[in-house]
């Protein structure tokens, strides 16, 4: 019998996206959950008989409600994990399931392993930013420093195509929450803060050309270092492909540096209606880049670049697939080991690579010599 998925915010931006990839690419059956019946009934209607749909909030969710599902394991796609409570994800370890988010937010993720406990004694997985970052950033850093002796930069850098651009009131509050807010990262050797959404930069996206990206505060500030340990610096940035949205966002971040607003969060809806009217701007190609500079297994200055393309929109599966690639090892045993922990060292780059077949989605890995004094990566700017 086919196991079943309860995907939370199923019929949200990136839940969706998850369901849809579930559904098309599996046996699973998916509970498509969330505090509007009437969409998920819709979702799940859509997607056909494997799909069901039910009425949960997360902030009210207890073991039992989870337990009755029949789920083996709860996807909670909802957001924004900014600042949220790990209420879901203590549930499902109470109910003996397993846990998989794509968290994306700084501090939910640091602070997930005080689960570890309670899920190492249920038995069960929680894995918590099965997403782009920083479950993909860290299988793809995994694979291009194999062997190396010394990392010295690390840069990681994604730029969506505005058309299809996710435009939902949880995406947007979760870049708002630290736009104009001191953000600590490690550059030029030592930990510093720097303005969230602040230093933008020029970068030459590989397929894409020049795009805008600016400082986000993302698990990688946290987790690149302490994995790889980086002499000199990592970096995480993001960008808007339309100039107006971005330099927009940049500007509006001077109320909060100024202290004349605690946060941007507060305009989330009226940031949503401007993105919303220039949707059918720009296009609807996207990409990411990870690139780490250091020196490899023969002790040899090295330079390591990896690249993704997603057009014809299929951009926002990205940030969904890593999550799937947990769920079929989690199904088949090949993941096992109990506990709570962020989704880095978890999945092979080729596992996730895999979830690409689908769609339009391709890559592309180089090594090139480097200067023995290799830079850091650029953040100039205000």
């Amino acid at each position: 019998m086919a196991k079943t998925v309860l995907v939370i915010g199923g019929s949200g931006a990136f839940g969706g996206r998850l369901a849809d990839g579930l559904i098309a690419t599996s046996d699973f059956g998916v509970i498509i959950a969330g505090r509007d019946f009437a969409r998920a009934r819709t979702k799940a209607a859509a997607l056909g008989g494997r799909a069901t749909a039910l009425q949960l909030d997360i902030t009210t969710v207890v073991p039992a409600m989870l337990a009755t599902t029949g789920a083996f394991v709860v996807v909670d796609a909802a957001g924004p994990f900014q600042h949220a409570e790990y209420r879901l994800a203590r549930a499902a370890i109470a109910a003996g399931m397993h846990y998989v988010d794509l968290a994306d937010a700084r501090d939910f993720v640091a602070g997930f392993g005080a689960l570890d406990a309670a899920a190492r004694t249920a038995g069960v997985v929680a894995l918590t930013g099965a997403s782009s970052t920083p479950a993909l950033s860290h299988a793809v850093l995994d694979r291009l420093t194999q062997g190396w002796r010394r990392i010295d930069t690390i840069e990681i850098a994604i730029s969506p195509g505005n058309r299809n651009s996710p435009r939902g009131l949880s995406v947007i509050r979760a870049i708002l929450s630290y736009a104009g807010k001191p953000v600590r990262v490690f550059a030029g050797g030592e930990w510093t803060m720097l303005q969230g959404w602040g230093r933008p930069a020029s970068r030459d996206m590989p397929g894409l050309g020049k795009r805008w990206l600016s400082l986000c505060e993302t698990p990688d500030l946290d987790l690149a270092p302490a994995r790889f340990s980086p002499q000199r610096g990592a970096i995480f940035r993001a960008g808007l492909e339309l100039s107006v949205m971005h330099f927009g966002l940049y500007a509006a971040t001077f109320l909060v540096r100024a202290k004349m607003l605690p946060s941007l969060a507060l305009f989330a809806r009226l940031f949503r209606w401007t993105a919303v009217r220039l949707k059918n701007f720009g296009n609807d190609r996207g990409g990411m880049l990870v690139e780490v500079a250091g020196f490899d297994a023969a002790g040899k200055p090295a330079r390591a670049t990896w690249s993704l393309v997603a057009e014809a929109g299929d951009g926002p599966y990205v940030p969904t697939l890593p999550a799937l690639a947990v769920v079929r090892a989690l199904a088949d045993g090949r993941l096992s080991k109990a506990g709570a922990r962020p989704c880095v060292g978890v999945l092979d780059l080729d596992q996730i690579d895999r979830e690409f077949a689908p769609y339009q989605i391709s890559t592309h890995l180089s090594t090139s010599a480097a200067d023995e004094t290799v830079p850091v990566p650029a953040i100039a700017g205000h």
